[in-house]
């Protein structure tokens, strides 16, 4: 064994003369390991909130999703796409077209986002999941066109689940003039009737916003004949997302983007990401704080080792060999409160995960306590950032103190 680790493994263990100086001690480790734990439980907390925004988002959007990087249409019936939609890990291909309309019910309007689906959108997402009222999901049938609202956007109509008046659709001509004697005829309109469901991703994006019809009836509303803005798959089982992704993006050429569920929601998730970097960032700089305790209990240690480090020194221990014996004991003081710390933190986390200790307050909130998922990257990340703080935090320190202990011995 390492003669400098054997001898600070023994003095971080064994009592001290000064009973102060072992207090000292474990008040050095208490620190490091709280805000060892604080970092674990609040990166778990984010990652939580992460995957459960994700679930929200997998209701509605699909795995890949196909959009022009020009323009806002275009015609899936080419050779290219044909080839697309034969791939062997592709199970569903669903054409979309979005557009923003306005909706009027009765004497209320709203602007809204209006997307146009084919028969296949039921497969391609777990809308059926998110679905609420004693309906059923019905886009269109031989005789009129249905219309699937997000839960908000049902309560500023006031139109209710089962709304009897249709909802009223208005978008404005493609390249068509206002004129200002009539401007009625520069707007196409369209009805739209309640099959008796709506759907709650909870998320305002979505609930206040987007209303669910099918692609015939949003074509002709759009005045468009087979384009769509965007082409949306769903892979089988087992598919390699990333390589399918990487060899439709060889298919189709730069002309379109390929996007997952992430990319989809890039904005929201980039905000998540530096939401966590910056409290990862404020932890660490209170664990740094936390470390210089540590220069505190190492100063103590060396005062009550002063004959002991004559001992040594009288045994042929060079100087190097007394410094780095202390510089260890730091490291050891450092990593003991790195794992007691990210003990607690898992401790800490799988109990919020049974027991629900920390609650958000009952305000209407999708869940009733904070969501926490432990990732093995992060407890990792933790541990290498504790070591490296705690490394630096006592390496100048514990030189220039072992170079006066010394010194005066």
């Amino acid at each position: 064994m390492n003669l400098s680790l054997y001898i600070a493994r023994r003095y971080l263990f064994a009592p001290k003369k000064h009973r102060a100086v072992n207090i000292i001690s474990i008040v050095s480790v208490c620190g490091v390991a709280l805000s060892t734990m604080a970092l674990v439980c609040t990166l778990s907390v984010f990652n939580g909130f992460q995957e459960m925004v994700a679930g929200f988002f997998t209701s509605f959007d699909p795995q890949l999703k196909i959009t022009p990087r020009r323009g806002k249409v275009f015609d899936p019936r080419t050779a290219r796409f044909d080839s697309l939609r034969a791939l062997p890990a592709v199970a569903v291909c669903c054409e979309t077209l979005e557009e923003n309309v306005m909706l009027q019910y009765k004497d209320r309007q709203a602007m809204v986002i209006l997307k146009g689906v084919d028969d296949s959108f039921r497969r391609l997402t777990t809308i059926d999941s998110v679905l609420f009222g004693a309906g059923e999901f019905l886009l269109h049938d031989p005789v009129v066109d249905y219309a699937v609202l997000g839960g908000q956007l049902v309560s500023e109509l006031g139109c209710g689940v089962r709304f009897v008046d249709p909802l009223q659709v208005y978008v404005p001509k493609r390249q068509a003039r206002i004129n200002l004697a009539n401007p009625s005829a520069a707007f196409n309109r369209g009805y739209l009737y309640s099959p008796g469901v709506v759907f709650v991703v909870n998320q305002e994006k979505y609930d206040a916003h987007y209303v669910l019809t099918s692609l015939k009836f949003a074509r002709g509303l759009f005045d468009y004949e087979q384009e769509v803005t965007a082409l949306e798959l769903r892979l089988h089982p087992g598919a390699d997302l990333a390589a399918v992704q990487a060899e439709i993006v060889g298919l189709l050429g730069d002309e379109f983007r390929v996007e997952n569920r992430y990319e989809q929601q890039a904005d929201v998730f980039r905000i998540m990401e530096i939401e966590k970097l910056i409290s990862y960032l404020f932890l660490t700089f209170i664990l740094a704080v936390a470390c210089f305790n540590v220069i505190g209990s190492l100063s103590m240690l060396m005062l009550d080792k002063r004959d002991d480090v004559q001992t040594l020194r009288k045994l042929g221990a060079d100087d190097r060999l007394v410094a780095r014996i202390f510089l260890v004991e730091g490291r050891l003081i450092s990593f003991s409160g790195a794992l007691l710390g990210i003990a607690l933190g898992w401790l800490l986390c799988v109990m919020q995960q049974q027991f629900g200790l920390l609650s958000l307050g009952g305000g209407g909130f999708v869940v009733d306590a904070y969501p926490v998922s432990v990732h093995v990257g992060d407890v990792l990340l933790v541990l290498a950032t504790v070591v490296t703080v705690g490394f630096l935090s006592v390496w100048w320190p514990v030189r220039y103190m072992t170079k006066r202990l010394l010194a005066r011995a």
